[in-house]
């Protein structure tokens, strides 16, 4: 089965665009950071790291929902590192997602089996670490390591 994603992206002046998700969800605003655009929205680097860290959470929720584990509030703070290639030219050189369950690993006692496989069903992050490295760690409520 294949399935497509489609959007619509249209300049409004400058670095800034307007994205059209179609006519369900909202247009979002973007741009590029300061100093080449004005900060007005969220920037390309900005959009990678969220669909990353997106794309992760929703597959532990569903992989944890598989073992009938509750992990509470699930969520993630990520970032990516950006630096200057061979050629001088910016690229993303990898991506960093810390997950945190809204849960006590005591409360899921399932929920190894569940971390111990969900990133290989994220379509996002799987597609893009084929060129930039992803690093996922998933802690608990109390802050243990569960990966």
């Amino acid at each position: 089965m294949t399935t497509e994603a489609r959007i619509r992206i249209r300049q409004i002046d400058g670095y800034r665009f307007m994205v059209d998700f179609g006519a369900a969800i909202p247009d979002l605003l973007v741009d590029e950071a300061a100093p080449i655009g004005d900060d007005a929205g969220p920037h390309p680097e900005q959009l990678l790291v969220a669909s990353v860290a997106n794309c992760l959470c929703a597959s532990l929720v569903f992989a944890l929902g598989k073992y009938k584990q509750d992990a509470g509030d699930v969520q993630a703070e990520a970032s990516c590192r950006v630096a200057r290639n061979a050629e001088n030219r910016l690229r993303v050189e990898g991506i960093d997602v810390a997950i945190t369950l809204g849960a006590s690993a005591d409360q899921m006692p399932r929920a190894d089996s569940a971390i111990s496989q969900f990133q290989r069903f994220c379509t996002v992050s799987e597609s893009v670490q084929t060129g930039v490295p992803v690093s996922v760690v998933v802690r608990d409520r109390e802050g243990r390591l569960l990966t």
